[in-house]
């Protein structure tokens, strides 16, 4: 828009930001919101800076310049007046997340996990320091002019600033020197938990120690008075430890502590602003310090200062007085059901208060009111469930009952076994394997039941068990028991082996002799009326001709075995003189 308009509204911007009353919001889109606060309106938008949520925003002190930096891994120098991005710089490889402007304006501090020093003016790296494993979370100056007064001061040799890193319990203080050679800080400071709030007093003068103040996620608050004069290597610990708790004097008798969300210095250096209770409505609170103490626990009733309002609309439904003998009708609420008596049973309810002449009804009494029938109750199985068992095998444990044991341990189908081992109670898989240990040594039919209990409590609980240190001991029963029945496995395997082959024979030999035997004699005999003598001629003459037959069989075999030995030795190329190589052959 040009015209008049547009020149007012430039105009109005530079009496705002001289009134310092501009609140500026990073988003996680990537834009920034400029809101003004004498207003209550959303005075301008950023746009076109950042491609990924906005980590940290800082305004110069001199000129309206606003910086902010993203994990697009970029700085971006904004222009208040154009609404305008007036410069744009790669920062770090990885996210940029905290910022910091030089007391002078000329230099900037950013950080993603290394930190860099930057000259706003050429927009390059002026010094390099080594950073936090963890991103960087706060960053500022803590002095304004150099320790040492004698060289030339160039607005930024010879400062000191601090930076916390998330889940990182020291604050690290970082020396700027003239030279490139130190990265490492030079001092730390050490708190309880992680660093989410971090306050300070600029030292001025040489002499003037640096106030610190930290607010840790664990809801405590440091407080640290240090002289920076130097490289320290041991890690600073609090002069002073705040913490708030309720009184506890009501409902409660235990105190409860209040967790301290944040923590600011006033102006006169000596007081402190407590943020502290609900995010939502917290109480602020201005405290004197009084560092001779090194913990100090302020007792709050925050019940009493905050009013919430929540229970109002609860208090406005009234209940009506109502007489005794009149019967109200009530519309019955959604979920709940109750049963509804028949007017035939005729017995009016009783009442809990008792006349102070009657006696109270004894619990037995007081089941059989309730008229429950335990026929109608058992499962359809007739078994009781694995819920149960697992109830009963605990109860039989506890008590050392041979019959609830009995009961529940005898149980041989593997799904119950299973079921009843997963849901038990962990303080009871010692014991249980205890009791499975004596059985174990008892009757063979019993044992072989308790194999398949052990088997799933060693698959189920195996975590349990390894966690355990004295579990050897507490096991060596068990295992003695396992390596002498292993041991005797193998002979007992062949024994079994033997007797299962001597059985089979026994059984053979049984069945042949129940077969029924044949009649061997035969039905019917022929007889030949030629001469004996004719055919025991005949039987000599034929006996001789095969007798001679088969020595002539005899000596062809032999000649042609030799022929076949000669024929092989000439192929493998063996002879008669190499009887060495005759017997490897062989």
């Amino acid at each position: 828009q040009d015209g008049p308009q547009r020149k007012k509204r430039k105009s109005e911007v530079g009496e705002v930001d001289k009134q310092l009353d501009i609140l500026a919001i990073g988003t996680a889109v990537g834009s920034i919101l400029l809101y003004s606060t004498v207003k209550g309106e959303l005075q301008s938008k950023l746009d076109g800076g950042h491609d990924s949520r906005v980590n940290c925003v800082r305004w110069h002190q001199d000129n309206c310049c606003l910086y902010s930096c993203s994990d697009d891994k970029h700085i971006v120098e904004w222009s208040t007046q154009t609404c305008k991005v007036k410069c744009k710089w790669k920062g770090d490889t990885s996210s940029v997340t905290c910022l910091c402007i030089s007391p002078d304006g000329k230099m900037l501090l950013s950080a993603g996990r290394t930190i860099k020093l930057w000259d706003l003016e050429t927009k390059e790296v002026y010094r390099h320091f080594t950073g936090h494993a963890t991103s960087v979370s706060s960053l500022m100056f803590t002095t304004v002019k150099p320790v040492n007064e004698s060289k030339p001061f160039d607005g930024i040799t010879g400062l000191y600033f601090l930076s916390g890193a998330i889940h990182d319990r020291l604050l690290s203080v970082w020396y700027i020197r003239s030279d490139r050679k130190e990265k490492n800080a030079v001092m730390s400071f050490t708190v309880t938990d992680e660093p989410t709030f971090v306050d300070l007093t600029v030292s001025e003068v040489k002499e003037e120690p640096v106030k610190l103040a930290v607010v840790c996620r664990d809801g405590q608050l440091h407080l640290f008075e240090h002289i920076l004069n130097g490289y320290c290597k041991k890690p600073l610990t609090s002069n002073c430890t705040i913490q708030i708790a309720t009184p506890g004097n009501d409902g409660d008798s235990t105190p409860k502590p209040v967790p301290i969300l944040a923590a600011t210095f006033c102006t006169d250096k000596q007081s402190l602003l407590l943020v502290y209770g609900n995010t939502l409505q917290p109480i602020i609170e201005k405290v004197s310090l009084n560092t001779s103490e090194s913990h100090i626990c302020l007792v709050r009733d925050i019940q009493k200062v905050l009013s919430l309002k929540t229970d109002a609309a609860l208090t406005k439904v009234k209940t009506p007085v109502v007489n005794s003998d009149t019967k109200v009708l009530v519309p019955g609420i959604p979920g709940h059901s109750t049963a509804v008596k028949t007017p035939a049973s005729g017995k009016e309810k009783k009442k809990n208060k008792r006349k102070p002449g009657e006696t109270e009804e004894s619990i037995e009494e007081r089941l059989g009111a309730l008229d429950i029938d335990v026929s109608k109750v058992k499962t359809p199985g007739g078994l009781p469930q694995t819920d149960s068992f697992a109830v009963l095998l605990v109860q039989g444990l506890e008590s050392n009952d041979a019959e609830i044991l009995n009961k529940v341990l005898n149980t041989r189908k593997e799904n119950i076994v299973k079921n009843t081992v997963a849901r038990m109670p962990i303080h009871a898989v010692i014991p249980l394997l205890h009791e499975l240990t004596k059985r174990l040594q008892g009757n063979p039919y019993s044992a072989s039941v308790m194999v398949r209990w052990l088997k799933s409590v060693f698959t189920l609980h195996a975590s349990y068990l390894s966690t355990l240190p004295d579990l050897i001991p507490q096991l060596g029963m068990l295992y003695q028991l396992m390596e002498s029945r292993v041991k005797t496995l193998q002979k007992l395997s062949r024994l079994h082996g033997r007797l299962f082959i001597l059985v089979t024979q026994v059984a053979a030999s049984q069945t042949v002799q129940d077969v029924p035997e044949v009649n061997q004699t035969a039905k019917l005999v022929y007889e030949d009326d030629s001469s004996e003598e004719e055919g025991s001629d005949d039987e000599m003459i034929a006996d001789k001709d095969s007798d001679e037959n088969w020595d002539e069989d005899e000596e062809k075999e032999e000649q042609s075995d030799e022929q076949d030995m000669t024929v092989e030795k000439e192929i493998n190329g063996d002879s008669d003189l190499e009887p060495e190589n005759e017997s490897e052959e062989e």
